[in-house]
């Protein structure tokens, strides 16, 4: 090489330009969702929580502070899914956790699919899969960019939860079978048979331990940060005169089966124990391309539709999770080493406190009458405009018409849009209702209206769509006891994101970020593509 040439390089060498394009990765992303987790469980209960839990990422990493779903349908569905995709539902087409098909006329449950087979369980319940969500998800774009070297995990209670928070191209999902069975499965869409190390799981017949007593980790009267243990507003559990401390799960068992860890901390560290074997029985973050471990806690979300926000049993659950994360930081520690991998930590949506809860405190808020408002919308119409047979379904806070009915009988279907509109918008506990042909020609000034827009989907939403009024909810089958979410009010949005380890920058931000973010954001660590349909944004602040 010439004297020249080798000045020419040194420069270069100087100017920068054998600086790498992609800064060093993890060898692990550990993506947490924690079900119905409001932003102020982390403030509330921060007394009781330890330092290697929760704390971690405001020790460690950094935290965005008002952090916001940007669409309507806060569910376990649309959540988790928009979490992994970087989108909304009016693109990932996960409008809820089931909806009604246009097509067949009947329910379509957000990862059924019953052209797939159970593994591991002779029941129905790993008939599952996750061809209903229309986009790519983040740990898919890993797997692509790898050449599906690098391993992709979800693992849930709940199947949608697994499923959707890891997508089509992983090595596995797993979700639990309650009842008589207490294991977890999977589907043939992943695989034709659990692995070794999840059989194992299964037959060491841990779970058993989890039939206990359950009461709480600390004093109760040190609780201070919720209210009585004994209220109106808590749904009394199985074999029990009033919601209260303690909970004798092994007597339910005996007749409600497994299924009685789902409503209780136990869920979660089951979960764990779990996501700790999984994370040694796949060796994951131990070579040179990064893995993808999603990890969803359900039964905070089970927990807090019993109790309310404002109950022991949820202050008890989320103290309980800080220790679980801890030992699953502890074990991410040990076999990928601190600094090797990303860990990043959110909720599928936020939660409403009881109504009941509210109402006695003179703030507003109420009930939905579903069943009420559905005869009379029916019977309106049938009389404004002569025909029974106008409305196919109501589900969803969406009104879905019957197009050859209408076509039958030559109707004018805007003016029966209108109608309904008016009509519904006119009843107790809804604050507005929207054709939604016209809803999507509205001025985004609105959020509520913004919100709406993004979780429409042309084939999968309905024509007429109506919004509760704050602190309202439907009197379902459990009246006035327990809560719910799925509204686009800032209680059900406002959910926390907080991130630390490998490329994560310590420090918070108050500028508002979207859960579309989370994907994009995940992506720029890894290096790796957006998933298909991503319209958010990497949030730079996070980034080193």
């Amino acid at each position: 090489m010439t004297t020249k040439y080798v000045v020419l390089f040194t420069l270069l060498a100087l100017m920068g330009c054998n600086t790498p394009i992609q800064p060093s990765k993890p060898k692990l992303v550990v993506g947490i969702v924690v079900d119905q987790m409001r932003i102020d469980y982390l403030t509330r209960f921060e007394n009781h929580y330890g330092n290697e839990g929760f704390k971690r990422f405001y020790n460690q990493g950094f935290v965005a502070k008002n952090h916001h779903f940007d669409y309507a349908q806060t569910k376990t569905g649309p959540g988790h899914a928009s979490i992994s995709s970087g989108t909304p539902p009016a693109i990932h087409g996960i409008i809820a956790n089931d909806w009604f098909d246009k097509t067949t006329g009947e329910a379509q449950y957000c990862v059924g699919d019953v052209s797939y087979q159970s593994v591991g369980t002779t029941t129905s319940e790993g008939k599952k899969a996750p061809t209903q969500l229309l986009v790519s998800t983040f740990s898919d774009e890993n797997r692509l960019a790898t050449q599906s070297r690098g391993k992709a995990i979800g693992i849930s209670i709940k199947d949608r939860g697994a499923i959707l928070s890891i997508g089509h191209a992983a090595n596995g999902a797993y979700w639990f079978s309650g009842k008589d069975e207490g294991k977890f499965v999977s589907s043939t869409f992943y695989m034709d048979a659990l692995p070794q190390w999840a059989e194992d799981f299964n037959t060491s017949r841990k779970i058993d331990n989890y039939l206990t007593t359950w009461d709480t980790y600390y004093p109760i009267e040190s609780y201070i940060e919720t209210g009585p243990d004994n209220t109106p507003y808590e749904r009394i559990a199985p074999g029990k005169k009033t919601p209260t401390f303690p909970y004798d799960l092994a007597a339910v068992a005996a007749k409600a089966g497994y299924d009685v860890l789902k409503t209780t901390p136990f869920g979660n560290s089951l979960t764990t124990d779990f996501a700790l074997a999984a994370l040694q029985g796949e060796a994951l973050g131990t070579d040179d391309d990064a893995d993808v471990l999603m990890v969803s806690y359900s039964s905070t979300d089970y927990v807090g539709h019993a109790f309310g926000v404002n109950s022991k049993e949820v202050q008890d659950t989320y103290v309980r999770l800080d220790l679980d994360l801890a030992r699953l930081f502890a074990a991410l520690d040990k076999q990928v080493g601190k600094g090797n991998y990303t860990a990043f930590l959110t909720s599928d949506h936020g939660v409403a406190h009881v109504p009941l809860y509210l109402m006695d405190h003179n703030i507003p808020a109420g009930y939905f009458m579903k069943k009420d408002f559905v005869a009379k919308l029916k019977k309106h119409t049938a009389d404004y405009f002569g025909s029974e047979k106008l409305i196919r379904n109501i589900s969803n806070n969406e009104v879905y018409l019957n197009y050859a009915e209408i076509a039958a009988k030559r109707l004018d279907i805007t003016q029966i849009k209108s109608v309904i509109a008016s009509f519904a918008t006119s009843c107790e506990g809804i604050a507005v209702a929207y054709d939604t042909s016209e809803l999507m020609k509205m001025n985004k000034s609105n959020a509520i209206i913004e919100r709406l827009q993004r979780g429409f989907h042309p084939k999968r939403s309905g024509d007429v769509v109506f919004v509760l009024e704050p602190g309202f909810m439907d009197n379902g089958k459990y009246g006035k006891k327990g809560t719910t979410h799925g509204s686009a009010y800032i209680y059900d949005t406002h959910v926390p994101l907080m991130l630390f380890g490998e490329g994560v920058k310590k420090g918070q931000t108050f500028e508002r970020t979207n859960i579309t973010d989370i994907a994009p954001t995940i992506c720029a660590i890894l290096g790796v593509s957006n998933p298909t349909g991503t319209i958010g944004n990497p949030i730079k602040e996070a980034l080193k």
